[in-house]
């Protein structure tokens, strides 16, 4: 665990491609991209400035943030490569933030989850998601970093195109800025940084 003068430090990173194939378009709103919208989401509801940052691989804030009754020094990343490869840029942002794997989140799209489920784990294989076994490959082998599984369900016909098709405005609405989805999400960080504190033997 990662915990500076008491502060506990996270890294989340959602995945998703920032430039979405053969468009000139950033694409947010897409299944696949879901974790992309959710990092938007986080850094417009805690008030932290994104800018792109070469050394980290993508597009990136920091800030020292309250999360319920705890604070954290949070960063927030949406990597530059598409997502079945972004595992060694994310191996770099970990080395240059927080250091340990454990200290890091990793939100992504689930075909496995109903849509607006959200399911933490930590740990265990990648579950045939490309972008989460990119990851793992880049760091080694090591697997014992957080996963908020983000449900997008499966849709009819083909799982590559519907996980390339748009997200409901439900489910936008949901994930995004008061909804309670990002409640959610934000409850979950907040229990994983008091978990860093209290492994410190810190209150």
């Amino acid at each position: 665990m990662t915990v500076a003068s008491g502060l506990p430090q996270l890294l989340v990173v959602g995945l998703g491609n920032l430039p979405f194939p053969q468009t000139r378009h950033r694409r947010t709103d897409l299944n696949r991209s879901i974790g992309h919208l959710i990092i938007d989401a986080l850094a417009a509801r805690l008030h932290i400035h994104m800018t792109t940052d070469r050394t980290m691989g993508g597009v990136t804030g920091r800030s020292k943030v309250t999360l319920g009754e705890t604070v954290v020094s949070l960063t927030l990343l949406k990597p530059k490569p598409l997502m079945n490869i972004t595992g060694p840029s994310v191996a770099g942002a970990l080395r240059k933030s927080v250091k340990v794997p454990d200290a890091m989140v990793i939100i992504h799209d689930s075909l496995s989850h109903k849509p607006k489920a959200l399911s933490p784990k930590i740990g265990g294989s990648a579950n045939g998601h490309n972008g989460v076994r990119s990851i793992i490959s880049a760091l080694g082998g090591e697997t014992h970093f957080h996963r908020f599984r983000i449900g997008i369900g499966r849709g009819p016909g083909d799982a590559a195109e519907y996980v390339l098709s748009k997200l409901s405005e439900e489910e936008k609405l949901y994930w995004n800025g008061d909804g309670i989805g990002l409640d959610l999400i934000c409850n979950e960080l907040e229990h994983i940084a008091r978990k860093q504190l209290g492994s410190q033997g810190l209150p």
